[in-house]
């Protein structure tokens, strides 16, 4: 079976010995690395990307965003991506594991901030004039700190990353519509823990009440805890998930459309057509074709 690419963190730089973070000038990498941002791939590691100019067009996982000045962009391992620009994009970015991270600060979690306590969350946040001001100067702090040979490189970078990460978060979820005080902080945590079994099983297990039993809680409480965060079912998920692997493999890699039903676990295609139809309004060979023009 061919597979989508994935590109890991070591891809990019060698030159620093931590292998946990990688960051640049946006304009200089896509120079470096040009035969991989433009063709579809995915990572092992988390990456966040700040437009300061350029136009175009991000797409996550077959959902297009605009590319402009104040764009920001999240990306947690396993989605796949590609940028195609109009103008010369300027900014910077910055890849981390999720380890080094939770490691250095021990008492923190990536899953805490609310573009990655969920891949249901948007992927991006657009910035005003003002805001991409100040959020620009932590880009070059990070970037300068990178560059740096110093000591406790690694601690000051996670804690930076950290930094710009609230910052970002105070931003993503205005106050007026701050809710996670009305939510407990277990709804958040058993969604992340369900999200994390759904990638590994939804191949195989598409029922939700395989998912209940193996949080420990009962499917109507699972279900509950699913629409009160994202105001979808438990279903919902479990199909999406599918639908989406389904689309990945249609598009990035050669596998016949019988060959992708039986690697999602379908009995026959004609079943696998029909929910893809019901779910998308085009069967899989439309949507490939039409992806392909």
């Amino acid at each position: 079976m061919q597979k989508i690419p994935i590109l890991k963190l070591e891809t990019f730089d060698n030159s620093f010995t931590d292998s946990n973070f990688y960051a640049n000038d946006f304009a200089k990498h896509i120079v470096t690395n040009s035969k991989l941002v433009h063709k579809p791939h995915t990572h092992n590691f988390y990456l966040c990307v700040l437009f300061t100019e350029g136009m175009g067009t991000h797409e996550i996982d077959f959902t297009t965003y605009p590319i402009q000045a104040g764009s920001v962009f999240f990306l947690s391992p396993g989605q796949t991506h590609f940028w195609q620009f109009e103008t010369q994009p300027q900014g910077y970015f910055f890849f981390h594991t999720l380890e080094v991270f939770e490691i250095t600060l021990s008492k923190q979690r990536l899953e805490n901030f609310p573009f990655y306590y969920s891949v249901n969350n948007s992927p991006t946040l657009t910035l005003t004039p003002f805001q991409l001001k100040d959020i620009t100067k932590r880009f070059e702090e990070i970037y300068t700190e990178y560059s740096t040979k110093k000591l406790y490189k690694t601690e000051k970078l996670t804690n930076l990353i950290n930094l710009i990460y609230i910052d970002l978060s105070r931003l993503y979820i205005p106050e007026e519509h701050v809710f996670e005080s009305s939510i407990s902080a277990t709804y958040f945590t058993i969604l992340k823990s369900f999200e994390k079994l759904l990638d590994l099983q939804f191949r195989s297990e598409k029922s939700a009440s395989f998912y209940a039993e193996q949080l420990n809680i009962t499917t109507k409480h699972l279900n509950r805890i699913i629409k009160t965060i994202l105001d979808k079912t438990t279903t919902d998920l479990i199909h999406e998930r599918t639908l989406l692997e389904a689309k990945r493999l249609i598009v990035h890699t050669e596998n016949s459309l019988n060959e992708i039903s039986e690697i999602l676990g379908f009995e026959d295609y004609a079943y696998f057509s029909r929910i893809f139809k019901a779910k998308t309004n085009q069967s899989p060979k439309a949507f490939k074709n039409q992806y392909a023009h």
